[in-house]
């Protein structure tokens, strides 16, 4: 299984979730995800370099697409862009709504 086929499978199983919080809930603080996508892909970018550029982690180049940010495989971000879809989904999912007041008249 190569990890485009694998970060399908798993990303489309983000997608649902995701689309059952905007559907049940309410969709999540995109503005705030898209600001925390932009810290956490760059830090993702540098520590994949680092751990592939020292040798921590090895690709099989038959199992990638060949498309890089530097050392990193772009499969390597899906992960982080999954987490960053789901977690503000699941939090809205699980979030209590809050006890509705009467007004005391």
């Amino acid at each position: 299984m190569t990890y485009t086929l694998l970060n399908v499978v798993f990303l489309a199983i983000v997608a649902l979730v995701a689309i059952a919080a905007i559907v049940v809930r309410r969709a999540p603080r995109w503005r705030a995800v898209g600001l925390a996508a932009v810290l956490l892909l760059t830090l993702t970018a540098v520590f994949d370099n680092v751990i592939i550029g020292t040798g921590l982690v090895a690709y099989d180049d038959s199992l990638i697409s060949g498309v890089r940010i530097g050392l990193a495989p772009i499969e390597d971000f899906a992960y982080t862009v999954a987490a960053l879809v789901l977690l503000p989904s699941v939090w809205e999912l699980l979030r209590r709504t809050p006890a509705r007041q009467d007004s005391e008249s």
